[in-house]
């Protein structure tokens, strides 16, 4: 009897799920897919196609259907790609991938597109940012401001296109600053802005002075302390106790080099920057360590990367990861949503578990949980 009801069981289970697998082509959510596929970024778009196929064999279910279209890192053609796919009555599209493509995509009126950009402002209607955003990952080195009751922070933003976009998320996150500066990237103007946001030539000066007065002190111990002193650069504190770069590559260096020079250490003070997308390169630099960051979860950003390579024979980019997520995102929500309600669902307040970590959905906006690291002896550790 036990037998032939596991047998029955068994049948029905298989009759479910497999027929739970199959959708007919009017129950399929079609997906638009905008990416360069020619021109000089048809790599990153190229990856990002291959991700959305990964994610589509994980998931292992034929209910979505992604439509690949060439945008050729050209706005107009960006249009005319949506437009075609619109046409055949897709209305939800993931990409474009940069900024500067999206600036048309608001006369696709009846679409909602998931692009890849990270830049929130200025924004068509139709389109939701879902790249990490300065939001995001502030809100996230604010956790560890208040977990370390750090009371006098800094912020230093280079004058670039981005910096509104810090602006913004510094505002959204409420995160406490003592004060803002806003610094050149030339490297003669900048050693001298960071000279003054540390007040380096007057605490040098009080390090002179001092060697002066105790030279012509009658202090017993003088030739002690004056031997003590000429292994100093400075003398006195600056006045903040955590410093938050919003910078990357060469150019972050630049700055901490210029912070070194003006001996302010990471020992003493909080350096902490912007996302860096586990850079190896800051693993060498000891001198600049600790050093602190929000990013994606590492250690499944190493298994995507893992995954990705076996079956494709190559590294993939940032974006292929936040690719790969978006798929399952939109399938989670085609779960718990009507295919005519699924657009409508990035209005309501959700939150689904990727491959990055958590992604906040609410009035047509992602956010995304990051995880905080620090880099310290040459060796990258997690602190929540």
């Amino acid at each position: 009897m036990n037998k032939i009801f596991i047998i029955l069981f068994l049948f029905f289970c298989n009759l479910f799920f497999s027929n739970g697998m199959v959708f007919s082509e009017e129950n399929k959510v079609k997906i638009g897919l905008l990416v360069p596929l020619s021109g000089e970024n048809a790599e990153i778009g190229k990856q990002i196609v291959k991700a959305t196929r990964l994610a589509l064999k994980d998931i292992n279910s034929n209910k979505l259907e992604i439509f690949p279209k060439d945008t050729e890192s050209d706005p107009n053609k960006t249009l005319r790609s949506a437009i075609e796919l619109n046409n055949i009555g897709i209305n939800l599209f993931m990409g474009p991938v940069f900024y500067e493509n999206l600036i048309y995509l608001e006369e696709v009126s009846n679409s909602i597109f998931l692009s890849f950009t990270n830049k929130t402002l200025k924004l068509p209607k139709n389109v939701i940012s879902t790249g990490i955003n300065s939001t995001s990952q502030l809100n996230t080195i604010k956790k560890f401001i208040d977990k370390n009751e750090i009371k006098k922070t800094i912020f230093l933003i280079p004058n670039l296109n981005y910096n509104s976009e810090i602006k913004h998320g510094i505002k959204r996150s409420k995160i406490k600053t003592v004060k803002k500066y806003f610094y050149d990237n030339e490297p003669t103007k900048l050693t001298k802005q960071i000279e003054k946001i540390t007040n380096y030539e007057i605490r040098k000066q009080n390090l002179i002075d001092e060697i002066t007065r105790l030279e012509k002190s009658e202090d017993p111990n003088k030739e002690r302390k004056i031997k003590n002193l000429e292994k100093k650069y400075t003398i006195g504190d600056v006045n903040f106790n955590s410093i938050i770069i919003a910078d990357f590559d060469e150019s972050l260096k630049s700055i901490i080099t210029s912070l070194l020079y003006t001996d302010v250490s990471p020992k003493e003070k909080y350096f902490i920057t912007l996302n860096q997308w586990f850079d190896e390169s800051l693993l060498i630099e000891t001198a600049s360590q600790p050093i602190f960051y929000p990013s994606v979860n590492k250690k499944n950003f190493e298994e995507f990367k893992e995954k990705f390579s076996d079956q494709f024979n190559e590294n993939p980019n940032h974006v292929s990861l936040l690719s790969y997520d978006l798929v399952g995102l939109i399938y989670y929500l085609s779960l718990k949503n009507s295919l005519t309600e699924i657009n409508k669902a990035f209005n309501a307040k959700n939150s689904f578990k990727g491959k990055i970590g958590v992604f906040d959905i609410e009035d047509n906006k992602i956010n995304h949980r990051l995880n905080f690291y620090k880099i310290e002896n040459g060796s990258l550790k997690e602190i929540f």
